[in-house]
């Protein structure tokens, strides 16, 4: 049977990024089920007014990708007509950068100092599940906003909005292809529009809903993609007619911001001269042709069937389960989440809800029973350590060192959450060198940065620089505060160790022990 504090530490573990000072505390007092209970309503949990000060200060999180394009994208489509020298592509390469940084910020900011972790745990596991890779183009200009309004919004909600919403904006459009998806022989055939493209119907079946054994064949995957024909970019400019500008990437389409209706903001649009007006067949079900601006509607029921089919409650069932509960996770609990899934329609809070009260997940042997991913142990350290972050460089530049670039995956299947995946020599080494470094306060987070920018499309530059971002002199953290906000969690075996080192050393031993390493 677990023990109320060990409880109280797994579910810290696991449905937070580990805890903080009081946290322990706060859980014992209000009991596990009434802190999951809240956890599963984070609009009600306030955020700490430092942690919105900061999040208010970045600016391009409250930015539409038509803002963001239109401010930060190519320099000829800020000024039609012309054409950029080298020097104006750079220039607006670097005004750029500010974009994924902000997003990358605001990230780890909030998976440091938010009261709603469950959220941030969520957000983390959506987005790799709906991967996009900040290093294709345009995309560099629109991970936050593909975060902020396609994954955020919906994570406790239902799983077709959020399958609809991603489906929909600009970032998965252009990571996937689909913007170009056209049908053969259309009205729309022209310039980067020359056919049909299959890549993002295969993984929307293969990743985001039905999994690999989902029951589908090549004919689905050719035949979804002709039901996404048109799907692409925003290209009227409201009542005034089509507003062009040739570009970098070719010919793309965006309003002008003072005709941008409504409906228009987040650049979803469907053009139904690329539309394939054919009947279609799929999983089986008959999907009638439809013309002009009806031709969405293949679309928005192709996506409804593929998430009611059991198939993808399975599969979703199954990642939640491997995300939060264990590398292999009890068939049992994935087909009991199923179940809800599928009975509530696809009700993702009351999914979590089966599979946080479950016993698989409280069971004893789980605890402290993964390896922590990168991005997982990073954000844990600096929690335990209690250190109020200013300055996220530091930890983007070790997180780039130990494989787990924020937005930096460049597959569609995201980073793995499996012990296997991370557990290696070279990354315990990586580990510790950060935590010794985090330990003695020789990594700036709490200062106010000299230089914030940094290339979040290049993170191996900066895990080179990683090292360098190592300061001289600074505030270290004690072994005792580190012992106070995690908990009697470390082996006589780590005591003695940690003992018999030099203080500034004990905090680093800590928190590289294979105690805190796990979770």
């Amino acid at each position: 049977m677990t023990t109320a504090p060990a409880l109280a530490r797994h579910v810290l573990d696991r449905v937070a990024y580990g805890a903080r000072a009081g946290d322990l505390d706060d859980v014992a007092r209000r009991g596990v089920d009434s802190w999951l209970e809240e956890q599963l309503h984070p609009a009600t949990i306030p955020l700490p007014p430092g942690l919105e000060r900061q999040l208010d200060a970045l600016h391009t999180l409250r930015m539409t990708p038509t803002e963001t394009f239109l401010t930060y994208g190519p320099p000829s489509f800020r000024t039609p007509g012309s054409k950029p020298t080298p020097e104006d592509v750079k220039a607006a390469q670097e005004r750029g950068r500010i974009v994924p940084m902000e997003a990358v910020e605001a990230r780890l900011l909030r998976a440091v100092a938010s009261p709603r972790q469950l959220e941030e745990r969520l957000v983390d596991f959506w987005f790799n599940h709906f991967n996009v890779f900040v290093g294709k183009g345009l995309d560099r200009l629109w991970v936050g906003a593909y975060e902020q309004e396609a994954i955020r919004p919906h994570i406790l909600g239902k799983f077709r909005d959020l399958l609809g919403a991603t489906a929909k904006h600009p970032a998965m459009l252009f990571y996937l292809d689909n913007w170009q998806n056209t049908a053969p022989g259309s009205p729309g055939v022209r310039g980067e529009f020359q056919g049909l493209n299959e890549n993002y119907a295969r993984e929307l079946m293969e990743l985001h809903t039905l999994g690999v054994d989902g029951g589908y064949a090549q004919d689905d995957v050719v035949n979804l993609a002709r039901v996404l024909t048109g799907w692409g970019f925003a290209r009227r400019g409201g009542e005034r007619g089509r507003f062009r500008r040739p570009g970098l990437i070719g010919r793309m389409f965006f309003p002008r911001p003072e005709f941008v209706r409504a409906e228009e903001r987040r650049a979803f649009y469907f053009d139904p001269d690329r539309h394939d007006t054919g009947s279609k067949l799929l999983l089986g079900r008959a999907i009638a042709g439809r013309h002009g601006d009806a031709g969405i509607a293949e679309g928005e029921e192709a996506l409804d069937m593929l998430a009611q089919s059991s198939a993808t409650a399975r599969h979703i069932s199954f990642k939640l389960a491997q995300f939060f509960v264990a590398d292999d996770p009890d068939a049992a609990l994935v087909e009991t989440m199923a179940e809800t899934f599928r009975s509530t329609g696809g009700d993702l809070k009351a999914v979590m809800k089966t599979m946080l009260w479950s016993a698989a997940f409280r069971d004893p042997a789980l605890l402290t029973s993964r390896f922590k991913t990168p991005y997982q142990y990073v954000v844990s350290s600096v929690r335990a350590a209690g250190i109020e972050v200013r300055n996220v460089k530091p930890m983007y530049g070790v997180l780039a060192q130990l494989g787990q670039p924020l937005y930096g995956c460049q597959t569609p299947d995201g980073f793995k959450c499996t012990s296997d995946s991370w557990l290696n020599a070279d990354a315990m080494t990586r580990r510790i060198s950060f935590v010794v470094a985090l330990g003695a306060g020789r990594l700036p987070l709490e200062a106010e940065p000299e230089d914030q920018n940094f290339n979040v499309r290049r993170p191996d530059r900066m895990a080179e620089r990683a090292q360098g971002l190592v300061k001289e002199n600074g505030t270290p953290v004690t072994a005792d505060a580190i012992i106070a906000a995690t908990g009697d969690r470390f082996s006589q075996n780590t005591m003695d160790t940690v003992n018999a080192a030099a203080p500034p050393l004990q905090p680093g031993l800590l928190l590289g022990s294979p105690e805190f390493m796990k979770c």
